[in-house]
C-alpha cells in the first residue's frame, strides 16, 4: 500500500503519492508542505496549482488511501476465503494479519487522521466515516444473512479497529490477531 517509483509520473500524482507516504509514515501535522514539495520534486507554484492548501492535499490523501486500502482489503478477504464449511468471516483474521505484519504498517490512516485532526477539518472526518462505513460494508457479506447482519458487521468492524490500534501499540500483530480471532468465533454460525 505504498508508492512505487515516482519518476516520469505527472506532477499531481508525484505530489499525492509523496504526501501519502509521508502523511502515513510521519503524520499529517508533522509533515510540512515544503517537505512534500521537495520530495515530490516540484516547485511551490506547481504544488499550489494542484493543491491550493494543505487541507486540499489532506483530503486528496484520504481519498487516495481509501481507494488503495479498500482494494487491498476486498482482495485480501477473497485471497483468504476459508475452506468449504468454515464461516466466511474467518477470512478477516488472516487478511488483517497480512497488513498488520507488513513492514510499512503504521496503523489505520483514518484513525490516525482523526486523532491528529479531530474536528478541525470536517471534510476529513466525513472521509473517515465513509471509509469505516465502506469497511463495514465489505465485512457484512461474510456474515450470516438475517436481520442482525448489519449490527454484526458493525461489531466486527469495531473489533477490527481495536485490533488495528492494538497492533500499532504493541508493534506486533500477534496479540491483536489472537484476540480478534477469539472475538470472531461467535459470528460465523449465526449466533
Amino acid at each position: 500500500m505504498t508508492s512505487t517509483d515516482l519518476s516520469g509520473r505527472p506532477a499531481r500524482e508525484r505530489i499525492l503519492l509523496t504526501a501519502h507516504d509521508l502523511f502515513y509514515r510521519d503524520g499529517i501535522r508533522a509533515t510540512g508542505i515544503d517537505r512534500v514539495i521537495a520530495e515530490a520534486g516540484v516547485t511551490k507554484v506547481t504544488f499550489y496549482r494542484h493543491f491550493p492548501s494543505k487541507n486540499d492535499l489532506v483530503l486528496a490523501f484520504l481519498a487516495h488511501r481509501h481507494g488503495v486500502w479498500m482494494d487491498w482489503f476486498v482482495g485480501a478477504l477473497q485471497r483468504h476465503a476459508p475452506q468449504r464449511g468454515a464461516p466466511p468471516v474467518e477470512a478477516v483474521v488472516p487478511a488483517l494479519r497480512e497488513w498488520l505484519a507488513s513492514d510499512t504498517y503504521r496503523g489505520c490512516a483514518f484513525i490516525n487522521a482523526t486523532a491528529e485532526l479531530g474536528t478541525t477539518l470536517p471534510e476529513a472526518l466525513a472521509a473517515v466515516r465513509q471509509h469505516k462505513a465502506d469497511m463495514t460494508a465489505a465485512i457484512a457479506p461474510l456474515l450470516p444473512a438475517g436481520r442482525g447482519r448489519k449490527a454484526d458487521a458493525e461489531a466486527v468492524a469495531l473489533a477490527v479497529d481495536g485490533a488495528i490500534v492494538r497492533a500499532q501499540i504493541d508493534g506486533s500483530p500477534d496479540a491483536a490477531v489472537r484476540a480478534l480471532a477469539r472475538l470472531l468465533r461467535g459470528f460465523g454460525a449465526g449466533h
